[in-house]
């Protein structure tokens, strides 16, 4: 029984076609000034150095 319910509620689940809990844009966004900052930090830190 436990396992029928389950699936019941995954299925209503995906069914549903409401709006996102948050907005996908501030995600996008989020990530994008993330792997911006880690460049800019992978460059700062490797700025200058010779090459072996």
């Amino acid at each position: 029984m436990q396992i029928s319910l389950t699936a019941l509620t995954l299925i209503q689940a995906a069914e549903e076609h409401g709006e996102p809990a948050v907005n996908p844009w501030f995600i996008g966004g989020g990530m994008l000034a993330l792997l911006l900052f880690l460049l800019l930090a992978l460059v700062w830190f490797g700025g200058g150095r010779d090459h072996s």
